[in-house]
């Protein structure tokens, strides 16, 4: 905590009056840390010009967002957040709302349940890789990065259908 408040530039106790516990700020952290992931993905596929465009904008947001913030991209899906039900709750939750938003923008005559699936899917891959690719020093760029997920997933998107 004293670490914290002097990166925030005050003292402790003024943290403490925003924040009533060290659980309290680390959940804050989790939500603001995926709060502006999604808002950088939805900026990107917003600009977008087609769907092919969506994915490769969408991912390569996510990649750029990794390559400026890799700790904060740590604290969220490479921390020990998860073995704590609270935490890894809220993990779930910036999951569910980015997947929800992938979801939105799969356009295929499939039923809402598969189209979660698939959005599920393409955010565990790109978490998973993102993952990685810090573990390995983030080595080269999220652009490059991002178009090699994007055709894996455009592949497999134009495939769907309907089982």
């Amino acid at each position: 905590m004293n670490e914290i408040a002097e990166a925030a530039g005050v003292t402790k106790p003024v943290l403490y009056q925003h924040f009533a516990s060290k659980r309290e700020l680390y959940l804050e952290l989790l939500a603001d840390v995926g709060g502006r992931l999604l808002e950088a993905i939805a900026k990107a596929t917003a600009s977008a010009a087609g769907p092919r465009d969506q994915v490769v904008n969408g991912l390569t947001a996510y990649f750029r967002f990794i390559a400026a913030e890799p700790n904060a991209f740590t604290v969220l899906f490479g921390g020990g957040g998860r073995r704590d039900a609270e935490f890894g709750e809220a993990v779930a939750r910036v999951e569910q709302t980015i997947a929800d938003a992938v979801a939105s923008l799969i356009e295929a005559d499939i039923d809402p349940e598969h189209r979660r699936l698939l959005a599920l899917g393409i955010v565990g891959m790109a978490e998973t890789t993102g993952r990685h690719w810090i573990a390995e020093g983030a080595t080269g760029e999220p652009e490059h990065l991002a178009a090699r997920l994007a055709d894996l997933a455009w592949a497999g998107l134009r495939g769907i259908r309907r089982l």
